[in-house]
């Protein structure tokens, strides 16, 4: 579940802003360039914590 949701926040971070944000924007156009950044931070964070989970439970 971590990886998928890190892929997600890795490679389409405007369609978790899109998802998770517009809402509470007024204008509801497009996401800044630092959440773009965070958001695919997260998920590389994310996406490297499901694959030590991985590894680690088959150790």
């Amino acid at each position: 579940m971590l990886i998928a949701v890190g892929l997600v926040m890795l490679l389409a971070p405007g369609a978790v802003w899109t998802v998770k944000e517009s809402w509470k924007s007024n204008d509801g156009t497009e996401p800044s360039d630092l959440y773009l950044l965070s958001t695919r931070l997260g998920g590389g964070i994310f996406l490297l914590v499901g694959i030590a989970c991985i590894v680690v439970s088959r150790l």
